[in-house]
């Protein structure tokens, strides 16, 4: 996901900063180039060799600077991406917000003209004081973006708010940052996912064996390029960003009239923004279409007396004729007007497949259609797909991939064909 993105990660001294270690580990699994740059009081927790160990580019603090080649708080700023403090404690967060450089590290963020990230950590009270949010106003509005503190018991037995975001959170906003793309930022993008459920009692249901990881996957890569992804789902998401909304459903009818009220309000094209100065939510107004993933694998076939409670056997006897009816086909029948309708359809008869899914594309009315064969490493729970994206004009085949890299592949395959 980070291939050739070279991160600077700085680490202040908080007890939370063993996080840091597992923070750029992750950086380094997913590809980037991590240089960690330390101030005095961090190195009282955790040596620069740990850090160095752990996959870091030589460590950068007071006595390791070099002005023989690049290892300085000027070169540094040349030559990376991004800067990261994580964890930032209430001393530096004072210090960055009036221009203080009394240390390296310091002095990395007051020359660095780049993204930069701050994940606080700090006692509740340090954090709710007003010189602390006086400080943290002030950073938002030079263009630092801030990665909120947890709320938990704390290191010194106080229990609030001012524990460090957790890893993945610092992880995902960084990789948004990095990854980031002006056809998708600020564009609404619906994902709907997993196998919808019809009931045939309070204990039995009607289902198919769609995992959902496709769509979790489109939606952590869509919002990873700045969009505003809206999830509609019937399945749990294992790792997924905070920043994309959520939405439970079960059967196709909820799913049906859930996304029939999403699709009204992003057609509206308001988001709620942070306003920096008052603390507050304001609107803003989007003028970008949005984009439509239909992903969910919806029953066909739902029970035509869906009961409640259990159905017991001595009701039932030796044999269960289940009555079923038709369901409803979302895709064909959602208001698609102002949107761009993308649907997925799953085959495991190839030679059929293509035929089925042009006459997808020209019954239900869509923009383009992804088509994937369900079969062998791509069957159903599989974490690699392959797909044919089709519109009326072309047809683009991507390589068998993990669903997260196929998804990045997507979104650029969108892009091209839009543009």
């Amino acid at each position: 996901m980070l291939k050739d993105k070279k991160i600077l990660l700085g680490v202040t001294g908080s007890i939370s900063i063993y996080k840091s270690i597992e923070l750029l580990r992750r950086f380094v699994k997913a590809g980037a180039e991590v240089k960690v740059v330390m101030t005095p009081s961090s190195q009282k927790f955790i040596t620069p060799l740990t850090f160095e160990a752990a996959g870091s580019q030589r460590v950068l603090y007071e006595e390791s600077e070099d002005w023989s080649g690049r290892d300085n708080h000027i070169h540094v700023t040349e030559d990376y991406d991004i800067f990261v403090i994580a964890p930032a404690t209430a001393n530096t967060i004072n210090k960055l917000s009036n221009g203080i450089a009394d240390n390296l590290l310091l002095q990395v963020a007051l020359a660095f003209d780049k993204p930069k990230i701050l994940a606080p950590a700090m006692n509740t009270k340090m954090y709710h004081n007003r010189f602390t949010e006086a400080s943290f106003k002030l950073l938002k509005l030079n263009g630092y973006h801030i990665v909120e503190p947890t709320t938990k018991e704390l290191a010194c037995g106080t229990e609030g708010v001012g524990a460090l975001a957790d890893v993945e959170d610092i992880f995902f906003e960084t990789a948004r940052e990095l990854l980031k793309d002006e056809f998708w930022e600020d564009r609404y993008a619906l994902v709907t996912g997993g196998g919808t459920i019809e009931r045939i009692d309070d204990v039995r249901y009607i289902s198919n064996f769609s995992s959902g990881k496709q769509a979790c996957a489109l939606a952590t890569a869509l919002y990873l390029k700045g969009a505003n992804v809206e999830l509609i789902t019937t399945k749990e998401c294992q790792e997924l960003p905070k920043g994309v909304e959520v939405f439970k459903v079960e059967s196709a009818q909820e799913m049906k009239e859930l996304l029939d009220e999403r699709i009204k309000v992003v057609k509206r094209g308001v988001v709620k923004k942070p306003d920096l100065i008052n603390d507050l939510t304001q609107l803003q107004l989007i003028q970008k279409k949005p984009y439509l993933f239909m992903a969910a694998a919806v029953s066909d076939y739902r029970p035509k007396y869906p009961q409640s409670g259990k159905l017991k056997k001595s009701q039932i006897g030796e044999e269960w004729c289940l009555e079923l009816v038709k369901n409803i086909d979302i895709l064909a029948s959602i208001d698609k007007e102002g949107i761009v309708a993308i649907g997925f359809k799953a085959e495991m008869d190839e030679q059929k497949a293509l035929e089925n899914a042009r006459r997808m594309l020209e019954e239900k009315g869509l923009d383009a259609v992804l088509l994937n064969l369900v079969k062998g490493v791509t069957k159903f729970g599989s974490d690699k797909n392959q797909i044919l994206y089709i519109t009326q004009e072309k047809i683009l085949k991507s390589p068998l991939k993990d669903k997260l890299e196929l998804s990045f592949d997507i979104a650029q395959m969108v892009k091209e064909l839009d543009e």
